[in-house]
């Protein structure tokens, strides 16, 4: 299973190596029609979280010699492809506004469409406006959890959690707050 778990942290590298692909291509658009960034002072520190994330799976596991604990480990993995799902869901219902920056193109109206469709129907309900953030804290403490990385699942969520809470979703509610309601 040590093999299945390398394979289950190699595709999420590639899969995060692909958003940075398609956020590069959304920003050169965003910026193309105006786009105005905010938040910038944190996205160092969310990149080397997310990497660590990757890298803490591995020396976890080969380090601390963790077992594959199937009754953890199977639904740990569906919430992983879960998460990923949620996240691609996220990213095709926002298009070219989607990106791992904080970027807003004035003018543009709220979306509604994919999971942003339950946030427009119901604008008081903040706890949901961010569906992204709920697959990156899925994925955050289930990736680790396929091969029992407690350790690495408990410190991401932790440090995740600080960096949501008191930098990533302030940025975005003042950014997301300056756009136009439809």
């Amino acid at each position: 299973m040590l093999v299945f778990f390398y394979v289950v942290v190699g595709a999420t590298a590639l899969e995060r190596l692909a958003e940075l692909v398609v956020s590069a291509r959304n920003a050169r658009w965003s910026f193309a029609r105006g786009g105005v960034e905010t938040g910038r002072g944190h996205f160092p520190a969310m990149v080397a979280l997310h990497t660590g994330l990757l890298v803490a799976c591995v020396v976890e596991v080969n380090v601390a010699d963790r077992p594959f604990v199937p009754w953890v480990g199977w639904p740990a993995f569906v919430l992983v492809v879960a998460s990923q799902a949620l996240r691609w869901w996220c990213i095709t219902s926002l298009g070219p506004r989607w990106n791992t920056r904080v970027i807003v193109v004035p003018g543009l109206p709220w979306v509604d469409r994919g999971p942003y469709r339950w946030i427009a129907q119901h604008p008081g309900q903040r706890w949901f406006r961010h569906p992204n953030y709920v697959a990156v804290v899925v994925e955050g403490f289930a990736l680790p959890l396929v091969h029992s990385c407690w350790t690495t699942a408990l410190v991401f969520t932790v440090l995740n959690a600080v960096l949501l809470l008191r930098f990533r979703l302030p940025a975005e509610e003042r950014a997301l707050d300056a756009l136009p309601r439809t």
